[in-house]
């Protein structure tokens, strides 16, 4: 049931991952990161150098990562420590600059002022409490500066899994919100309206939607990736906060 979770409880489950997964993650992402949403993320984003970029949710900090390579001054804010410890490990052999914060989204603590730009790549899908999350992400921003989330997209969640047992895409149920178990920690389905509605109410700008499709050439049909080349299974928001 939706109302036994929490913020609390879904940060422990991604607290216990493994240290061992987030080493499978470097540098630049799991296989849907690297083919899906990287470039979407930073193309949506815009030049970076010299930028201060809110890193909202930044799981073990690859994506933090990234952007100061590319000359952003990047806060990451992740609350669940394994991911959180990892992140700072990773900035203490390899400094680049990056202040990392341990805090829930929803309960920030002073940060040094506006940001230039805040990116939350798959977090908001995973978070109970969502629209306080979005809310802090739009109040961390300069108005006028971009806000840039991911989330899987929420009418072909279970897209691999269901090609691979089926050869398409099926769905049953979209109009709820629900939870969806994960090999770590759940994720929750809502309506693509419920995430664009919010935007607005927070009083942002739409700028852009990114649905990307996975190049032909790094398919493959055995793991279900071939589906990606035919559905999104993924969605990408800029929005501007007015």
């Amino acid at each position: 049931m939706l109302m036994e979770w929490t913020n609390d409880a879904a940060i422990r489950k991604w607290a216990a991952m493994p240290e061992a997964v987030l080493d499978q993650m470097e540098p630049e992402g799991d296989f849907c990161r690297r083919h899906l949403l990287n470039a979407s993320l930073l193309r949506l984003l815009g030049p970076l150098d010299g930028v201060r970029v809110l890193d909202a949710g930044c799981g073990h900090g690859y994506l933090s990562r990234m952007l100061a390579d590319r000359g952003a001054e990047v806060v990451g804010v992740e609350p669940a420590q394994a991911l959180y410890d990892y992140a700072a490990k990773k900035e203490a052999s390899q400094p680049r600059g990056i202040r990392y914060v341990r805090a829930d989204l929803c309960d920030l603590p002073d940060l040094g002022g506006p940001f230039d730009a805040v990116v939350s790549n798959m977090v908001l899908a995973s978070i109970p409490d969502w629209s306080t999350a979005m809310r802090a992400c739009v109040e961390s921003l300069v108005p006028g500066r971009v806000f840039v989330f991911s989330i899987n997209h929420p009418c072909f969640e279970q897209l691999a899994p269901t090609w691979r047992q089926h050869g398409d895409y099926r769905i049953r149920e979209y109009l709820r919100e629900y939870p969806i178990e994960q090999t770590h920690a759940p994720d929750f389905h809502r309506t693509l309206s419920t995430y664009l509605n919010e935007l607005t109410r927070l009083g942002c700008r739409l700028r852009e939607l990114d649905e990307p499709g996975l190049d032909p050439a790094a398919a493959s049909p055995s793991d279900g990736t071939e589906a990606y080349v035919e559905l999104p299974n993924f969605l990408l928001v800029a929005a501007e906060r007015r």
